[in-house]
């Protein structure tokens, strides 16, 4: 059978993932190796940045990838999930992967998904589908430089755990997938300091202390140099407003003054330092050419959607995909630096989150909440949701509009033109809305 030859459009590729791919999360790699051997490897041809975290790991990577790009370095980029269009998860130098590129390399790995399976192995999830169509993309075609490469769960089972990086990031540890990864910091912190490999230079963003103990030994089980925040390398928050945020860099190898970032929020002051260190090490470890004024143009023009992004204007609609405690904390303190009279909350969230620790945070700060359902099988009811709201919040007027369209026209037209509409809980949400805002 001719490469490619089994679907002619990405919409016959997502029609056999209906079927063609095993259903949930089944952590492992035995069904990745299976498939990767029969390929003969491509995955050894990346230099990757691999990426683990449970929050802040787009945004680091976005980062590291802007400033890549801006020093003339050829970039991909493996992310999930995405906002507006299906290709987002997949880039080369931010360009998503196109649709001929992506029904290629899907032609070529469906017929080794059907032969696995008859040889006892299984059928690989959709998100092991992915991220074998994005090794042969750039193994292949794009031939990238650098390939900027995020985890999706976890780390140590994570289909993405098939490279063996030029330097691993774990920007930090906190509560999210309890159910599979475990519900101490400790045991989640194995799971992704699983993607430490011997002797590759490692960076971290994690401060808390009984998760950095599990990263260190980690690293000095597998000889790797690991830089941490707060010891190797530091940031220092010079300013923090609707514009973004400054801040001044200190490493062991250069420090940067003043380091200006357009996205909000004080905690992107952390991601960036990890960005800067994680580029320190491809600087120092592998040569690359990074000029200070091409860093500074590189964070300066980062781009990345649904973090404390405005997309409206009076009332101002903000999107954040705060999505776990942590998360939903950071965003709490990042609402100080925006403008605006009262907060309407919209949110949403899945089945198999924390809802009570994505809503504590957030609730003594609205005015007025509407909770709203998530276009995907794992949204939580909303009328569920709603209780879960009103039990923390007794006092606060909680609305229920099951669709999220109607949610947002009523969170409209309750507000006042210098009010402040805020959409959060989830991705998912956060993905519907965006979609609903750019297509009037």
């Amino acid at each position: 059978m001719a490469e490619g030859s089994l679907f002619s459009t990405a919409e016959e590729v997502f029609d056999w993932m209906e079927t063609g791919c095993a259903r949930g999360i089944r952590p492992g790699l035995e069904r990745m190796e299976w498939i990767l051997d029969r390929l003969d490897h491509p995955e050894r041809r990346l230099k990757t940045i691999h990426i683990a975290g449970t929050n802040g790991k787009g945004s680091t990577g976005a980062m590291v990838a802007s400033v890549l790009q801006k020093a003339g370095y050829p970039t991909g980029m493996f992310t999930s999930p995405y906002l507006l269009d299906w290709n987002e998860r997949i880039t080369m130098d931010g360009e998503p992967i196109f649709e001929e590129s992506f029904v290629r390399w899907a032609g070529r790995l469906a017929p080794l998904v059907d032969e696995m399976e008859t040889e006892g192995y299984g059928r690989v999830t959709p998100f092991e589908f992915w991220t074998l169509v994005a090794i042969l993309y750039f193994a292949k075609e794009a031939v990238p430089w650098f390939v900027v490469w995020e985890t999706g769960l976890g780390g140590r089972l994570d289909s993405t755990n098939v490279v063996y990086p030029l330097v691993s990031v774990i920007t930090n540890v906190g509560h999210d997938h309890t159910h599979i990864l475990g519900e101490r910091l400790s045991q989640i912190a194995a799971e992704k300091a699983g993607i430490l490999k011997p002797g590759v230079p490692a960076v971290t963003g994690c401060e808390a202390i009984e998760a950095l103990t599990v990263i260190e030994a980690g690293a000095k089980e597998k000889n790797c140099k690991l830089y941490r925040i707060g010891h190797e390398f530091d940031s220092k928050l010079l300013s923090s407003g609707e514009e973004g945020i400054s801040f001044a860099f200190n490493g062991p190898f250069r420090r940067l003054d003043r380091v200006n970032l357009p996205l909000r929020g004080a905690h992107q002051m952390k991601n960036g330092a990890v960005a800067l260190m994680t580029l320190e090490v491809l600087r120092q470890y592998y040569a690359t050419v990074l000029d200070e004024e091409e860093i500074r143009e590189g964070m300066e023009g980062v781009i990345w959607p649904g973090r404390l992004e405005q997309v409206s204007g009076r009332p101002k609609i903000v999107l954040d995909g705060a999505h776990n405690a942590e998360g939903a904390k950071a965003l709490a303190c990042a609402l100080q630096d925006l403008r605006y009279e009262r907060l309407h909350l919209l949110v949403g969230v899945l089945e198999d989150k924390d809802a009570e620790s994505i809503l504590a945070p957030l609730l003594p700060l609205a005015d007025r909440v509407t909770v709203t359902g998530v276009s995907n099988p794992r949204g939580l009811d909303p009328h569920r949701l709603q209780k879960k709201a009103a039990g923390l919040q007794p006092d606060l007027e909680i609305e229920c509009v099951p669709r999220a369209e109607e949610a947002l026209a009523k969170a409209r037209n309750e507000a006042g033109d210098h009010d402040c509409i805020l959409v959060t809980g989830t991705l998912f949400l956060v993905s519907e809305i965006r979609k609903i805002i750019e297509s009037e």
